[in-house]
């Protein structure tokens, strides 16, 4: 087993889009083996590699009994339609807040050897697969909070045991394209 630390919430690497896997090689598929060993040991739906402090565009997931990576991953949204629902993240620890995502996603990428691969997610698994994706870019959920929700999440994570307070946090540099913000 190949358990690695989590970064957690205020750590730059979270904030910082990750490069393209352009190798398909052996240290790509230790990550794989690093990311789902530790998602499966914490108990989470999904870990993305700049969560343990790696740069590149990869993440594990484990939703419904399926446990499976993508790389490279490319969303599309078929429809409008919308969920809104509690999300949490191995990054802020024991903690979850309703957030709105889209009800059904299309993941495109490849596997650890390269070969193409397609996700069809609906409910748990797009919000899933949004959420690692997002990782991937440098946004976290909290990103996809309308205000009002965000000044409240903010508040219980500043209140959590692991909060450091030392550490600057502010919204994502990153443009969320405001695509699951309700008006």
């Amino acid at each position: 087993m190949t358990v690695q630390p989590i970064r957690l919430f205020g750590d730059p690497v979270l904030r910082t889009p990750a490069d393209a896997v352009n190798t398909y090689d052996k240290e790509l598929r230790n990550l794989v083996r690093d990311l789902t060993d530790t998602m499966l040991d914490e108990g989470g739906a999904g870990l993305a590699a700049p969560q343990l402090g790696v740069a590149l565009r990869v993440f594990a997931f484990d939703v419904d009994d399926v446990v499976g990576h993508l790389v490279n991953p490319v969303l599309e949204f078929p429809d409008e339609e919308e969920q809104d629902g509690p999300e949490g993240c191995l990054s802020i620890p024991g903690l979850y807040f309703d957030t709105v995502r889209r009800q059904n996603v299309i993941a495109k990428g490849y596997n650890e050897y390269g070969d193409p691969l397609q996700i069809v997610g609906t409910g748990l698994m797009s919000r899933c697969l949004q959420h690692e994706t997002d990782h991937l870019e440098g946004v976290l959920f909290l990103d996809r909070m309308d205000p009002e929700r965000r000044k409240a999440a903010m508040k219980e994570i500043r209140a959590a045991e692991w909060y450091n307070d030392a550490v600057k946090v502010k919204v994502s540099p990153h443009d969320t394209k405001g695509v699951f913000f309700k008006k």
